[in-house]
């Protein structure tokens, strides 16, 4: 029995389903009964029958899960996988942040611990912030969209909204420069540059589309182009190309991987159904205030 059969024979017996992130590794993808982006998980999370959630991809998105189901069981193979993004703000901070600044709304991109999504007023995805930010607050409204600044900026831009910035970014998106993407633009001439919001605003302007991971999904099926300039987590090309395979993608920039993305293997995924480990365990005062926030921008889906 291969590694893959173990784990399909493990579903069975746990009732599990197995939520995967784009931007995992190629084998971890191929196992997965449901690989999106973070809206789509969430909402995955959401709706599942199954009594066990398998999730690979980094621990706030398990939280996520647990908090929507806490009547599931919540697994994530690698208790370790964290989001350098999501720890650029803690609840001590967030909690100083509000009360220097009475009145401020607070919109908590997903990529948040529970515990911050829990004294937040509602929550986005990459792929909803524009929508929510236009549609749950006035032009009145002061909104801190935390903690990620270059989410931030871009929704700002779109959206006539007075928006306080916090100083958070996701290094692996930092990592892409507008000089790698002038660099793969002239070596790929005909390739739409389709870049992630969370890329810096210098990176968007040199970009022909800025997406979601969810968004890229969609654009590239409907798209007549047959080459295209990935501007995120290198782990999104395996996914694009499963879904394409008459189409060529090429990474903006090479160094562009999460490290973390990437800590969750095949044979951790089986150690995981066969102890049930590790479980993801969220306080129930924080499960009923973060599934506030999560569920209104659930609304927005």
């Amino acid at each position: 029995m291969d590694v893959k059969q173990k784990i399909e024979k493990l579903k069975k017996k746990r009732n599990a389903v197995i939520l995967v992130h784009n931007y995992q590794l190629p084998e971890v993808q191929d196992i997965a009964d449901y690989t999106g982006d973070s809206l789509g998980l969430s909402v995955e999370a959401s709706k599942t029958k199954a009594d066990v959630i398998v999730f690979c991809g980094v621990y706030f998105m398990a939280e996520t899960a647990k908090i929507l189901s806490p009547e599931k069981t919540v697994l994530i193979p690698d208790k370790h996988a964290g989001c350098p993004l999501a720890n650029m703000i803690n609840i001590k901070q967030l909690k100083e942040f509000k009360e220097k600044n009475p009145g401020v709304k607070i919109l908590c991109y997903v990529n948040s611990s529970a515990k911050i999504k829990a004294e937040s007023d509602i929550c986005c995805t990459s792929a909803n912030a524009l929508e929510i930010a236009e549609k749950a607050f006035t032009e009145d409204d002061k909104i801190c969209l935390i903690p990620d600044k270059n989410l931030a900026q871009y929704v700002a831009s779109k959206v006539k909204r007075n928006f306080i910035f916090w100083p958070g970014y996701c290094p692996t998106h930092a990592w892409i420069l507008p000089e790698h993407i002038k660099k793969q633009r002239e070596k790929y001439p005909r390739a739409e540059v389709l870049a992630h919001p969370e890329c810096s605003q210098a990176v968007l302007a040199v970009s022909d589309k800025v997406f979601s991971t969810g968004g890229m999904s969609s654009y590239v099926k409907k798209s007549k182009s047959k080459e295209f300039i990935i501007g995120t987590e290198n782990g999104m090309l395996y996914r694009l190309k499963q879904d394409n395979p008459d189409k060529e993608f090429y990474p903006a920039a090479d160094i562009a991987v999460c490290r973390n993305m990437k800590k969750i293997t095949l044979d951790k995924v089986v150690w995981s159904l066969e102890n049930m480990k590790e479980e993801v365990i969220v306080p129930e005062d924080i499960i009923s205030k973060a599934k506030t926030s999560i569920q209104a921008m659930l609304k927005y889906v």
